[in-house]
């Protein structure tokens, strides 16, 4: 027995002595085989993700789909935000170009301010996307959004349909974001006919700074205030409408205006099953999000990405990559907002 544990034991040592000779004598190979791996590191695709902002429930969604959308395709994804600092945005792309980025997917805070970001990207060899909010400068490669225009006018339809007479009020949103333009030209062409005719009057027109839903209320609680018979509310997203609601909540005035949003907010669609909101516009995230993680993967690669329209930028044609948004009432919450997923039936309904 003595014997045998002594031949098992100089067998251990053996193994041991002939590991450290090998490293001793063959130390490139252990080291080809680290480089291989750091090599293999640096070649990863990195893709750089910018937000303006967190503040609205949606770009939470959009930050955890694009996240796991990039790395089901094997990439790897840096995110940030710059909680509406233009500063901290263009710092916050400077840290991105540092970890080695191939993309840049960027929502300005500031459409004319986050250019700096853009030239800052575009000097390190970095390809720029525009995500749902349009960069005003000429070298981005891509600007993917929905058809915001018709955002407005959808919201502006849902109006008149339902009331195509009286005093509305139209709160915007952030005057620095090319969004809330566009969706202006598209409630204007619908409301203008009526407002020539006298039909409908626009009591106020008003823009919210950084979207502050408190900016709404206090806007639409000074029109109350003034005994204006407010009858409609066309607000630039639902955090709007949901100051404004507030607003006509206090006044006891909650269910005398119809009012209207985007976003299908989890509090917009429950207001719209309690009758306090008309209908919201639902912009399927997970399409915005997977058809970007797809397109910034193929840039990253050197592949050529074809859109059907372009969208001029201080007079140059920027590629611009589409999607459909789709108007949400009562009758579509279960049909669409629950059947996408986009929010669960207890959630919605507020059930135990």
């Amino acid at each position: 027995m003595k014997r045998t544990i002594n031949i098992f034991l100089m067998m251990i040592l053996a193994c041991i002595v002939s590991i450290i000779a090998y490293k001793l004598y063959f130390p490139q190979e252990s080291q080809t085989v680290l480089n291989n791996q750091l090599q293999e590191r640096e070649k990863a695709i990195k893709i750089g993700f910018s937000l303006g902002t967190l503040k609205e429930e949606r770009w939470s969604k959009d930050r955890d789909i694009l996240m796991a959308k990039v790395q089901a395709l094997g990439a790897e994804i840096y995110v940030h935000n710059a909680n509406n600092d233009d500063l901290d945005q263009i710092n916050q792309v400077k840290s991105l170009i540092a970890e080695g980025i191939d993309v840049l997917i960027l929502v300005p805070n500031d459409m004319i301010k986050a250019a700096q970001a853009v030239e800052l990207a575009k000097k390190a060899g970095v390809k720029v996307i525009s995500y749902d909010r349009l960069v005003m400068d000429q070298n981005i490669d891509l600007y993917i959004s929905f058809d915001n225009e018709k955002v407005g006018a959808l919201m502006a339809e849902a109006l008149v349909n339902k009331n195509p007479t009286g005093k509305y009020l139209i709160i915007n949103g952030d005057p620095t974001d090319h969004n809330t333009t566009m969706i202006k030209s598209g409630y204007d062409a619908v409301l203008k006919p009526y407002v020539e005719n006298s039909a409908i009057e626009i009591v106020e027109e008003a823009w919210a700074e950084n979207w502050m839903r408190e900016q709404s209320f206090e806007v639409t609680d000074k029109i109350l205030s003034e005994r204006i018979q407010v009858t409609a509310v066309l607000s630039g997203n639902d955090s709007l409408a949901e100051g404004a609601v507030e607003a006509l909540s206090q006044h006891r005035l909650a269910s005398e205006a119809f009012v209207v949003g985007q976003d299908a907010d989890l509090a917009a669609c429950q207001r719209i099953v309690d009758g306090l909101q008309l209908m919201t516009v639902y912009k399927p995230i997970d399409n915005l999000a997977s058809v970007t993680a797809d397109i910034a993967v193929k840039m990253a690669k050197g592949e050529s990405i074809e859109t059907d329209k372009t969208i001029s930028v201080d007079g140059a044609d920027i590629p611009f990559y589409v999607l459909d948004p789709i108007p949400i009432y009562r009758d579509q919450i279960d049909d669409i907002i629950i059947r996408d997923g986009f929010h669960r039936k207890n959630e919605i309904y507020q059930e135990d």
